[in-house]
């Protein structure tokens, strides 16, 4: 199958329908319209259908959509039949809370190695996860195959060991810390600036009154 270039938005979509339909497989629920779909995930029915559209004939006019076949759609154009390994940067007290969080008992995502300049913690185990000192960083990355990684470090230090990742044959980061890295272009970054976000809360709720339902959906196409 050919790759299918896609909006950025409906990108960050798709995980979202996945989850839903998993729900409603879960419900013996064997199929749904994308009015039903709408009132679910809170995106307009139009936007839904015009994500599908990507992707082919997904449904058929008056029916609405096979629950069964959309979810193993998605599941493969999602990866979900693959496990990812992902390493996360830094164990402070976010990095610990992701370690707890476990994304592998959720989807097909896994952190399986962590590291950290702490010497009270390299080399241990801490919620099932090894965790590496950084002067081991570029090796294990290599030997483990680990092209996904998290990073929660001090902005001081951010970019230097973006490099090493880069290095390490990393194509996507997702960086945790308000300072914007550069990469090359063959790598991917997904900033996730938590006080920015908290802000721009913040912002529309004050600014906005009672014009507030996008629930934050609107990403660019």
């Amino acid at each position: 199958m050919a790759e299918t270039k896609i909006p950025r938005a409906t990108a960050k979509r798709l995980p979202i329908y996945y989850r839903y339909l998993n729900i409603l497989l879960d419900a013996d629920k064997k199929r749904v319209s994308s009015t039903e779909l709408s009132e679910a995930v809170k995106v307009d029915s139009a936007t839904i259908r015009r994500d599908f559209s990507y992707f082919g004939a997904l449904g058929k006019r008056g029916y609405g959509y096979d629950v069964e076949k959309l979810l193993a759609f998605f599941k493969k154009i999602l990866n979900q039949d693959t496990l990812t390994n992902v390493a996360l940067i830094g164990v402070g007290n976010l990095g610990h809370a992701l370690l707890n969080f476990n994304f592998h008992k959720n989807s097909n995502v896994r952190i399986s190695a962590a590291f950290d300049v702490n010497e009270a913690i390299a080399n241990t185990v801490q919620s099932g996860v090894p965790v590496y000192p950084m002067t081991e960083l570029k090796k294990q990355l290599i030997e483990q195959q680990i092209e996904i990684a998290i990073l929660t470090v001090p902005t001081t230090v951010v970019q230097d060991i973006t490099d090493e990742l880069v290095d390490a044959n990393v194509k996507g980061i997702m960086n945790f810390t308000p300072l914007r890295i550069s990469v090359p272009d063959t790598v991917r970054v997904q900033n996730v600036d938590l006080t920015n976000e908290l802000q721009t809360l913040i912002y529309f709720i004050e600014h906005y009154g009672e014009q507030l339902g996008d629930h934050g959906d609107s990403d660019d196409e």
